[in-house]
């Protein structure tokens, strides 16, 4: 892998004296015994001995960070040291006992001055082996990030930014970088994630847009919501998950908005997407709610069309309701369809 070796040997030869200053000007704590195992097995690149250096997670989170010592190398000798070591634990089965060292390694790289790019193959090794980030990688990533954007560098060139050393930007480094924001409720910025991601190469996929769209209809910022259904429904023609489905039906009725979310309804049909009893029902409650009769009629009769059929106490609502409005021919024609799916 060529990531910019220039002078190299020079490098390699003065590993040595950097590892000895290091030591030389840190005091004696309880943890020295593991940092010198660490420095020494780096010194000997013999990496695959680093997961019995890191039995929990304890070690990982150990502050100071045990790969301190790298901040001494040169940037290019550090970024080489970083690449071998994940390239040496790739092969270690179980993948679990490299976890801490990743964990360890990437504390390490996201709180130095400059986090990216190194950072981000540290994170893309972790989520690439299957295994869960610890849980504040989210703070520690977010928050670099928007430290490096607050430098005017685009989502795209700080993505493309790993290509200098060797890898690729991913779709799981930039869904794992968009829930971190919305996590921090950085929405703007995770929709800037979002849509820079083709920049880099990276194509958004189900999770980039269930996850923006949660984090979304959690806020009730249903503008933003149907923005994105529509978007990822008729642009990028992506199906969406029920649970997405229900998230935007469930907002929209919260904010008084049920005839928008029969809209939605209708478009997501219209593209021949399967919506759920629970969406449906969600709907119908929300226009009884409201007291859109009609429109709860029109719902139900839809959700029969599909072979749904609402709870008796949804039913019973909807009938009343458009018999109290002055609509008896059409609550006899729900009350027989109802019949009819019964039977």
């Amino acid at each position: 892998m060529n990531i910019g070796r220039t002078k190299s040997s020079l490098l390699l030869l003065n590993f040595h004296q950097f590892l000895r200053q290091y030591s030389s000007i840190h005091s004696i704590s309880p943890s020295q015994t593991l940092q010198e195992n660490i420095e020494a097995v780096v010194e000997s690149k013999s990496y695959e001995k680093l997961p019995d250096l890191f039995p929990s997670l304890q070690e990982a989170c150990h502050n100071p960070n045990l790969f301190l010592f790298l901040s001494t190398f040169p940037a290019n000798l550090r970024t080489q040291v970083v690449d071998e070591i994940l390239q040496s634990l790739i092969s270690i089965r179980p993948r679990s006992r490299s976890q801490f060292v990743h964990v360890s390694l990437l504390f390490y790289t996201l709180q130095s001055p400059s986090p990216f790019p190194l950072s981000l193959p540290v994170l893309q090794r972790i989520l690439h082996s299957g295994c869960v980030p610890a849980p504040q990688t989210h703070l520690l990533l977010s928050s670099a990030w928007l430290k490096q954007r607050s430098q005017s560098k685009s989502v795209a060139n700080i993505l493309m930014d790993m290509r200098s050393i060797g890898y690729k930007p991913d779709s799981n480094i930039c869904n794992f970088l968009i829930s971190s924001l919305c996590a921090i409720d950085e929405l703007a910025e995770a929709f800037q994630v979002l849509k820079g991601m083709g920049g880099a190469g990276c194509v958004p996929d189900l999770e980039s847009y269930g996850t923006l769209i949660s984090a979304a209809t959690a806020l009730r910022r249903t503008d933003k919501a149907v923005e994105l259904l529509k978007e990822m429904v008729v642009k990028v023609k992506l199906t969406p998950r029920q649970g997405t489905i229900i998230n935007i039906v469930a907002a929209l009725r919260a904010n008084r908005e049920v005839r928008r979310a029969v809209e939605i309804i209708e478009l997501l049909e219209k593209e021949s997407h399967n919506v759920g009893f629970e969406s449906y029902e969600l709907l119908v409650e929300g226009c009884l709610e409201y007291r859109e009769y009609m429109l709860a009629g029109k719902v139900a009769m839809r959700m029969t069309e599909r072979g749904f059929i609402p709870y008796i106490k949804v039913r019973q609502k909807v009938v009343e309701g458009l018999a109290g409005i002055g609509e008896p021919e059409l609550a006899s024609a729900v009350r027989r369809r109802f019949v009819e799916l019964r039977s």
